[in-house]
């Protein structure tokens, strides 16, 4: 070790930290994982708002719901429109 690593200490490595913090990253998004998700209600009604400027829905007929599927999460919207009148 050199003199001036041993003064000021040896600069840590760019990919070194990058990889600290996305394990970091990880770890807080698997504890978090498991509460659930609280945007799903705000996210639907915002959804409502949006579909009713151009279309007449009833707000029942708009589903979000968010699966895990293997290593993935799935978000499904399922929105049933009415029939139109050609």
């Amino acid at each position: 070790m050199s003199l001036l690593a041993r003064l000021f200490g040896e600069k840590k490595k760019t990919a070194e930290i990058a990889k600290n913090r996305l394990s970091l990253l990880i770890a807080h998004e698997r504890s978090g994982a498991a509460a659930g998700p609280d945007f799903l209600p705000a996210l639907q009604q915002e959804l409502i708002q949006v579909i009713s400027k151009y279309v007449a829905v009833n707000p029942d007929d708009i589903k979000v719901q968010l699966e895990k599927q293997d290593n993935y999460e799935v978000l499904e919207v399922n929105i049933v429109l009415p029939e139109s009148n050609r």
